[in-house]
C-alpha cells in the first residue's frame, strides 16, 4: 500500500511584492543622546562605513536600519518591535543610560517577556528576545505597529493587495486591523483606534520590491509618487483606497528596487555582550 501523500499548503510561504522592510527613518537632533540610546542602551551596532560624520547615523538591527539624520525631530505614529538575542541585555543597558537621557523623554519597561522603551524624541520600541513566532530571527526589526482611524484598515489592505502586490491579513474584532506582509518574517500592522493621531511629520520607512515598475505604474496613475529619486527608487505618503481613491493615512516610503546598489548590503553587527573584562577572542562580530 503506498503512504498517503503529503499535504502542503503552498500559499502559507507566499512572500508577496515587497522582499524587505529595510530602514526606517527617524530624525533627532542630538547624535551623543542617539548613540547613548540605541548603541549603549539597546545594544545595536552604528554602521562603521556609512554616515559616521555628524550630520547622520545609521544603527544596524541584524539585516535592518534605524537611520536618524540630523534634523528636526520625526516620531513614528506606531510601535517598532525589534528582536535581540539577550534581553537581559537590553535591560542592563537601560538601566544604565537612563541617568544620562534625564531631561528627554526616554522612559524604559520591563514587561517580562519584553521591554517597552521610548526613545528620547518619543519614538516607540517594543524589544524582544528571541521568540517562536519571529522563525529564525535574533537580531532584526520584524514588525511595525501603527494605529490607524477607524474605518481604514480594509482599504488599507485592499491598498497594499491592488497597488504594491503584496499579502495581507485582515483582523477582525473591536479594534481591526490589517496585517502587511513585508516579506520573510516582516509585518507592518495597521490597526484601527478611538485615539486622536498626530499629524503625519515627514519620517519614513524603506521596502525592497521585485516588481519594481508596475506598483509606480499605478501610484503614478493615482497621483501619488512625489518623489522621483533615481533609477533604482521613488516615494509615496499618502495610502488610498483603491474603491474609493480616498486617502486613509499617510507614511512616507522609500521604494527601491532589487537592483538598487545598495539591495542585500552586509550589516555589521557588534556582539553586545563582549566586555573588556570578559573579553573572548573571536566573538566581537554577531552572525
Amino acid at each position: 500500500m503506498n503512504a498517503p501523500e503529503r499535504q502542503f499548503v503552498r500559499a502559507a510561504e507566499d512572500v508577496g511584492n515587497i522582499v524587505a522592510l529595510e530602514h526606517v527613518n527617524l530624525t533627532q537632533l542630538d547624535q551623543r543622546l542617539a548613540t547613548i540610546y540605541y548603541v549603549q542602551g539597546l545594544g545595536l551596532t552604528r554602521d562603521p562605513y556609512l554616515h559616521v560624520w555628524d550630520t547622520n547615523m545609521w544603527i544596524n538591527i541584524g539585516k535592518q536600519q534605524i537611520h536618524s539624520p540630523s534634523r528636526p525631530v520625526t516620531v513614528l505614529r506606531g510601535t517598532i518591535g525589534i528582536v535581540v538575542p539577550d534581553l537581559d541585555v537590553v535591560r542592563e543597558g537601560l538601566k544604565e543610560v537612563a541617568p544620562k537621557l534625564e531631561g528627554t523623554k526616554f522612559s524604559w519597561k520591563d514587561c517580562g517577556a519584553a521591554v517597552e522603551t521610548m526613545c528620547p524624541w518619543g519614538n516607540k520600541f517594543r524589544v524582544h528576545g528571541p521568540e517562536e513566532r519571529f522563525g529564525e530571527m535574533r537580531l532584526g526589526m520584524p514588525y511595525i505597529d501603527i494605529p490607524v482611524p477607524r474605518g481604514t484598515s480594509e482599504g488599507i489592505a485592499r491598498f497594499y493587495e491592488q497597488i504594491m502586490l503584496v499579502p495581507s491579513r485582515r483582523e477582525l474584532g473591536k479594534n481591526p486591523a490589517a496585517h502587511i506582509g513585508m516579506g520573510v518574517g516582516q509585518t507592518v500592522t495597521y490597526r484601527e483606534t478611538d485615539d486622536p493621531i498626530p499629524p503625519f511629520d515627514g519620517h519614513h520607512i524603506a521596502i525592497y520590491v521585485a516588481n519594481f515598475s508596475t506598483p509606480h505604474s499605478e501610484l503614478k496613475r493615482l497621483g501619488l509618487v512625489f518623489e522621483e529619486s533615481d533609477q533604482w527608487q521613488y516615494r509615496f505618503q499618502d495610502i488610498v483606497d483603491p474603491q474609493t481613491k480616498k486617502v486613509l493615512f499617510t507614511l512616507e516610503h522609500e521604494v527601491r528596487s532589487l537592483t538598487h546598489p545598495m539591495y542585500a548590503r552586509p550589516l555589521i553587527n557588534r556582539n553586545s555582550v563582549q566586555r573588556q573584562m570578559t573579553y573572548v577572542r573571536g566573538q566581537d562580530a554577531y552572525y
